[in-house]
């Protein structure tokens, strides 16, 4: 039987997300993630990510990446236009397919993410 997912405000906010260990490829800090998997018959990967100061590169994402800020803040860099952009609570972003850059977490980050 399929049924739809309802995840209330509060719950994003406050909910206990597993630890999944430092964050792959981190070149500086020590970005401990946390994740909670949200609709897991859904198509993509769908979640709720959490994700301690530190940065790493993203080369060539194989995918689209939608994401929406809860609350913290981070620096993105874009590798082809040079752009630096500080994101924080509020703030939706869409990283796609083939797009390279960096991700500097400078306070500890929680987003609702559908990667695609």
């Amino acid at each position: 039987m399929t049924t739809m997912t309802v995840v209330k405000k509060a719950s994003l906010a406050s909910a206990d997300l597993k630890a999944a260990g430092q964050r792959a490829g981190a070149d500086s800090g020590d970005p401990q993630i946390a994740v909670e998997t949200l609709a897991p018959d859904a198509t993509g990967n769908l979640g709720v990510w959490e994700c301690q100061p530190g940065g790493w590169p993203v080369v060539n994402r194989p995918d689209t990446e939608f994401t929406y800020i809860l609350s913290g803040r981070a620096r993105l860099t874009d590798d082809t236009t040079g752009a630096v952009v500080e994101i924080g609570g509020g703030d939706l972003v869409i990283l796609p397919p083939g797009w390279s850059g960096r991700w500097d977490v400078l306070e500890t980050v929680r987003k609702v993410y559908a990667i695609y």
